[in-house]
């Protein structure tokens, strides 16, 4: 599944499907590979379908626009050149679309166009403009994430393929790894992206002291809070200290 990903395994691969996107941007502000503030999605972009597990693939990037006619092809004609472009990046790819009409005039996908991306091997796909048909592409189980709904596609045309382009305020190149739930859509950065996954746990397992504590008493009491609070804060702030130089 994850060919030409570097020294990102498949085992690395399948931890990071196991982990929320919370605890993906908390492992990785352990780095200190970047700020806090960036290296995600802000709220205009939504997840359609909650219920469904973390995604996790490498950025297949375009633009898009359906406002008017367009002079060149259109997005269906596209799509092969699409599906040849994923070749270019790790797998499995996560379509990323920036819809260069504001606000958004019509849907950037609908149920043949995610089928279509998912028989080609595709993990899902997020999209900074509108979705339909979205109760078929729920029973594909294929994940979706975009700024709002609209009934029709207009006139669907794809712009470019392969190019940076910007998302919900974050910049996402081609092949860039992508981690999204419920909760929202992050980058997780390549050089840093196998540490995180073999850590993951070992964080969660600071923050479980805090919640062990918390179903353990009717009645919590401050100090054995403090108490609890300080040993899980040291214990990460260790992890901290061990992790910030493999993030530079």
């Amino acid at each position: 599944m994850n060919k030409n990903s570097g020294a990102l395994s498949d085992d690395d691969f399948k931890t990071l499907r196991s982990f929320d996107t919370p605890t993906i941007c908390n492992v990785i502000e352990l780095f200190e590979y970047q700020p806090q503030s960036v290296g995600y999605m802000d709220g205009r972009i939504r997840c359609c379908f909650p219920k469904m597990k973390p995604m996790v693939g490498f950025a297949s990037t375009a633009t898009t626009r359906l406002a008017a006619p367009s002079l060149g092809k259109s997005g269906y004609e596209m799509l092969p050149q699409q599906f040849e472009a994923f070749a270019e990046i790790p797998s499995p790819a996560v379509v990323v679309f920036q819809d260069l009409d504001d606000p958004p005039v019509a849907a950037t996908f609908g149920e043949i166009m995610c089928s279509s991306y998912q028989a080609f091997g595709a993990a899902g796909l997020i999209t900074s403009g509108a979705g339909r048909d979205l109760d078929q592409v729920e029973a594909l189980d294929f994940p979706v994430f975009t700024g709002c709904t609209i009934c029709s596609h207009a006139y669907p045309s794809i712009v470019e393929i392969h190019t940076p382009i910007r998302v919900g305020g974050l910049i996402v190149r081609p092949g860039d790894l992508i981690h999204a739930d419920l909760n929202g859509v992050a980058t997780i950065p390549i050089e840093i992206a196998a540490d995180v996954a073999r850590v993951c746990q070992e964080f969660v397992d600071t923050e479980e002291i805090i919640m062990k504590y918390l179903r353990s008493t009717k009645k919590p009491n401050v100090d054995e809070y403090k108490k609890v609070f300080k040993e899980s804060a040291d214990l990460r702030n260790k992890m901290k200290q061990r992790l910030s130089h493999a993030g530079k």
